[in-house]
Formats: C-alpha cells, structure tokens, sequence
C-alpha cells in the first residue's frame, strides 16, 4: 500500500494506494470524516472502506484533505475539500485509465462530499455513504441524484440520528432509474465501535452485487 503525494488545488496532497495488477479494474475514491474534528485517511471505517474495495480487486485511493497529515493547504469549509477530491478523483483516473467502473466512498463529512463530487463527475457509477450527516449539511444538491448506492447507519449514532439518515434515504427513492439501499446497523455508534466488521461486511457484499450487476448489464448491452 504505497504512500503517494499528488497536487491539489491548494498544494500537495497525501494518500494511500492500491494498484490492481488488472489494467481494467475498477477504481474507487475514499474520503474521510471532518478535518477539524480528527477525521483523517486513517479513520478504522475509511480503512475498512478502502481494504473492503480491495478485496473486490479494486484500484483505491484515500487520501488526507488538505490541512490534515501531510496534506497542505487550509480547512475551507468543503469547498476546497470538493475541489481535493476531484483532483484525487484526477490522479485516480490518470493512473488507471481503463478502468472499467469507478465508485466512491465516505464516512460522515467525507460522505457529504463523496454526494457532491457525484454529481460533478457523470463518470461515477454508484457509492458507498456511511453515516452521512444529513442533519448537520444540505443535500438537497442531489435533485436527481446521478447513481444508485448504498447508505449504512448505526442506529445509536449520537451525531447523525438514524431519522436524519432515513429521511434523506426516503427523498432519493422516489427518484427515477436509481435504487438506494439502506442498511442499518443495530446499535452501532456513529463510529461502529464494536460494530466495524460487520459495517464493512455490509460495505463488501453490496460491492461484490454492484460488480456483478455492472458486469450483467454491460453484457447485455454488448448483445
């Protein structure tokens, strides 16, 4: 898993990758939660995200919004933490450009921005949003959302009641041509605290259906 530094709108920014020895494998971009409340690439549910990707022969990037590790640049309110995960998005693609699909992930702030960065790039095909803060941020910029995904929410979370999470769910499933599963996960805090394995069991069973959906309907398109 080799640490990489690549420019951001704001300066360097770091992350960790995984390349897949496959030329064509799908990619995915990780984001992790708030930088002004200790959230960084390495958060156990960003980690857990990233090898649950891998797992399912992925290429993955995470990587640290600006001001947090190594990453330069200032907290700027997610403005700029939008712009750093498009330039990560960027130099994913860069490296990959075969790939045959390409998702992304987040937890908490990271998966508000994951939602955002969706919308701007027609390219992503479905993502993962663990616990996305629905009563702290508006996401009301999903009108359409683009892609079908996946949420997962404790039901003890003490930061992002499971009502605010539900509500959100409900407003995207009366959207067309897209599916949202949600999952919930009993008991579990807004940081899974002894509820991670089965958070990223979760996470990996919908990957390994969305690979094998996106690998049915591109055969059929090809008939």
């Amino acid at each position: 898993m080799p640490e990489v530094m690549f420019n951001g709108p704001a300066g360097r920014l770091e992350g960790r990758y995984h390349h897949a020895a496959d030329s064509t494998a799908p990619i995915a971009l990780v984001l992790h939660p708030h930088p002004q409340h200790g959230g960084t690439m390495n958060n156990k549910i960003v980690y857990s995200l990233f090898h649950a990707f891998v797992r399912q022969g992925f290429s993955v990037l995470r990587f640290n919004f600006r001001s947090v590790g190594r990453s330069q640049g200032n907290y700027d309110r997610g403005e700029g933490e939008l712009a750093d995960a498009a330039s990560a998005l960027d130099w994913l693609q860069m490296y990959n450009p075969n790939a045959s699909a390409c998702w992304v992930g987040g937890f908490s702030f990271g998966a508000w921005i994951g939602m955002q960065l969706l919308m701007r790039r027609p390219e992503i095909a479905a993502f993962i949003s663990v616990a996305p803060p629905a009563n702290l941020y508006d996401f009301s910029f999903l009108a359409p959302c683009p892609s079908s995904g996946l949420v997962i929410q404790g039901t003890a979370d003490e930061i992002v009641p499971e009502a605010a999470s539900k509500k959100l769910v409900e407003k995207l499933s009366h959207q067309r041509d897209i599916t949202i599963d949600y999952q919930t996960i009993q008991g579990a805090n807004h940081f899974f605290q002894g509820y991670l394995e089965q958070m990223e069991k979760t996470a990996e069973d919908y990957i390994k259906r969305g690979l094998a959906e996106q690998a049915a309907a591109s055969k059929a398109a090809e008939t």
